[in-house]
C-alpha cells in the first residue's frame, strides 16, 4: 500500500488546458459572416476541401462520446465546430476548454447532415483563457447594472447590446460623410480644457494645470471656438466629440457625451431645420431602410419636413393660456405654479416661459418638432428675433419628449453679444451657477466680424437612443458613468 502511494505521487500529472502556452500571435484568414455568405448555401452533408482559420470566444459546446461540437463567436457572428475524435488533435483537452476561451481554429469548411455550416477542427490553439465563469445572458435589474459595468462580458453575452454599438459607429460615420460630401463641411477639433466655461448653459468640471499653474475647466460645448473658425474664414465646419457638463445622471444624461456642433456661414435658423430634418431621415434611411420609425412602442416618421411651431403657440395649445413677455407677472406665476414649476425671484418673463414649456409641454412632444423662437432670456448666444421683439431665432428639435438638438440664427453682433455676457454674470451673482461669463477674446474675434451664421449641437446619443430604439443613455455609451461599485 505504501508503495502503490510512492509510485502514484511520483506520477507527472498531465497540464491543465489553461496552462497551455499562449502564442504570441494567431492568424485568421476568414470570420463567420464571410464563411456563411460563401458557404452558408451549400447541401447538407458536403465537405468542400476549403480551409479556413478563425478565431473567437467559445460560447457553446457539448460532447457526444469521440464526438465534440462547439460555437465559436467571433465579430462577424456564430459558427459551429466540428470536432471528431480522430481528427481533432488534443481532443481531450479539446472538451476540456471552458465556455468563453479565446480559441483559434484551422480545417475544413463543411456542413453537417443536420444543416450547421461548420469548420472541422484540425488544429487548434488556446489564445485565452478565461478565469471567471462566462454567463450566457444576464437576469435582473443587479445583471443590468452589471452589464455597464462590465460591457467587456455584455458585449459577447447581449447581442442587442453589440448591434447597437456597431450602429452607433455607422450613425458617427455615416454623418461625416453626408456633412462632407454631400454639404462642404470640413471637420476640425477644438480645444478640450477651457480657460473659461462658454458655450452652454451648465455647470462645468474642473482641472489644474501644474506647469501653468492654472485652473482649466472640461468643454461643456465647442461652439465659441467653432464660430471663432467661422470668423477666420472657414465657412462650414463640424465637430464630433465629447463635451463634459458636472450634472445628474439619468436615462437621458451621462456627465460626459457626444455632441456634434457646426456652423454654416451665410445661414439661418431656418437652413439648420432643414439640415437637421434632412440629416435625420438620411440616417434612418440607412440605418433602419425607412423613415417611419418606432420608439418606445410608439411610431413616428421623422420623414421631411417637420412640424415647426413657437414655444408661446405650444403652451397655448397644452394649457390654454396666452402667454408672452408682457403679461402680468401674478398671472405668468400662477400658470408655473399650476405646472409645479418653481418660481425663484430672479426669474424673468423669459426664464418662466421657458420653465413651463419644460414642465408642461417638451414631456408630451411626440414629434419630430421643432419648437422655435425662445426668449432671449435664455439664449444668451442666438440672434434677436427679426420680427418678435424680446425673443431669438432659436429652435430645439423634439423628439419622444425630450430634446434631441439646440440651434440658431448665431448673436454677430458684439455690443449685443457683450451685453448679454453681462446679463448671464449678473445671473450668476444671483445664484445660477450654469451661468456664463465674459469671454473677450470670443468678443474679440465678434469685432473682427462673423458674417451671417447658423449653428447647430446635436446629442448623438440621443440620436443613436432614437435609431435603436432604447431608453437609457447608458446603452448607447460604451462605458457610461456610474456610482460606486457596491462590493459588500
Amino acid at each position: 500500500m505504501a508503495e502503490s502511494q510512492t509510485d502514484e505521487s511520483t506520477q507527472t500529472a498531465e497540464p491543465s488546458v489553461s496552462a497551455r502556452p499562449i502564442p504570441y500571435r494567431f492568424d485568421p484568414d476568414t470570420d463567420s459572416a464571410a464563411l456563411r455568405e460563401t458557404y452558408g448555401d451549400i447541401e447538407d452533408g458536403t465537405e468542400t476541401g476549403v480551409k479556413a482559420t478563425i478565431a473567437g470566444r467559445l460560447m457553446l459546446r457539448r460532447v457526444q462520446g469521440k464526438l465534440a461540437f462547439g460555437t465559436l463567436q467571433d465579430s462577424g457572428g456564430r459558427i459551429q465546430l466540428f470536432a471528431p475524435s480522430k481528427v481533432t488533435p488534443e481532443f481531450d483537452d479539446f472538451c476540456g476548454l471552458s465556455l468563453g476561451d479565446w480559441i483559434g481554429v484551422s480545417g475544413e469548411v463543411m456542413k453537417t447532415r443536420k444543416g450547421e455550416l461548420s469548420v472541422k477542427v484540425e488544429s487548434w490553439s488556446l489564445l485565452a483563457p478565461t478565469r471567471r465563469p462566462f454567463p450566457d445572458k444576464f437576469h435582473g435589474l443587479s445583471d443590468q447594472d452589471m452589464r455597464y459595468r462590465q460591457r467587456y462580458v455584455d458585449l459577447w453575452v447581449t447581442p442587442e447590446s453589440r448591434d447597437v454599438f456597431v450602429t452607433r459607429s455607422r450613425v458617427m460615420s455615416l454623418t461625416r460623410r453626408w456633412l462632407e460630401s454631400e454639404h462642404n463641411f470640413i471637420e476640425v477639433e477644438t480645444p478640450m480644457f477651457h480657460p473659461i466655461p462658454g458655450g452652454a448653459a451648465a455647470r462645468p468640471f474642473t482641472t489644474h494645470h501644474n506647469a501653468l499653474d492654472q485652473e482649466f475647466f472640461l468643454r461643456i460645448a465647442p461652439e465659441l471656438y467653432l464660430k471663432r473658425l467661422v470668423a477666420g474664414g472657414l465657412e462650414r465646419v463640424f465637430e464630433i466629440g465629447r463635451v463634459f457638463r458636472n450634472e445628474g445622471i439619468s436615462t437621458r444624461h451621462n456627465p460626459e457625451f457626444t455632441m456634434l456642433e457646426l456652423y454654416q456661414a451665410y445661414a439661418d435658423y431656418s437652413d439648420i431645420m432643414e439640415l437637421v430634418e434632412n440629416l435625420v431621415a438620411y440616417l434612418a434611411n440607412e440605418i433602419r431602410g425607412t423613415t417611419k420609425l418606432t420608439y418606445d412602442g410608439r411610431e413616428m416618421d421623422v420623414a421631411a419636413p417637420w412640424r415647426r411651431a413657437s414655444m408661446v403657440d405650444l403652451i397655448e395649445e397644452a394649457t390654454g393660456q396666452r402667454v408672452d413677455l408682457t403679461m402680468d407677472r401674478s398671472a405668468l406665476e400662477a400658470l408655473a405654479d399650476r405646472y409645479g414649476v418653481e418660481v425663484k425671484p430672479e426669474y424673468g418673463h423669459g426664464k418662466l416661459i421657458l420653465e413651463i414649456y419644460e414642465k408642461a409641454v417638451e414631456p408630451e412632444l411626440w414629434g419630430p418638432v421643432f419648437v422655435t423662437d425662445y426668449p432671449v432670456e435664455v439664449s444668451p448666444l442666438s440672434r434677436q428675433h427679426r420680427e418678435n421683439p424680446g425673443f431669438t431665432e432659436r429652435f430645439e428639435a423634439v423628439v419622444a419628449g425630450r430634446e434631441l438638438c439646440n440651434a440658431f440664427t448665431e448673436l454677430v453682433d458684439p455690443d449685443d453679444q457683450r451685453a448679454r455676457f453681462e446679463d448671464q454674470v449678473r445671473q450668476r451673482e444671483a445664484g445660477d451657477d450654469e451661468a456664463m461669463v465674459v469671454d473677450e477674446d470670443y468678443l474679440r474675434a465678434l469685432e473682427y466680424g462673423l458674417p451671417p451664421t447658423g449653428g447647430l449641437g446635436i446629442g448623438m446619443d440621443r440620436l443613436v437612443m432614437l435609431l435603436c430604439d432604447v431608453p437609457t443613455i447608458r446603452d448607447v455609451v460604451l462605458f457610461p458613468t456610474l456610482r460606486p461599485e457596491q462590493t459588500d
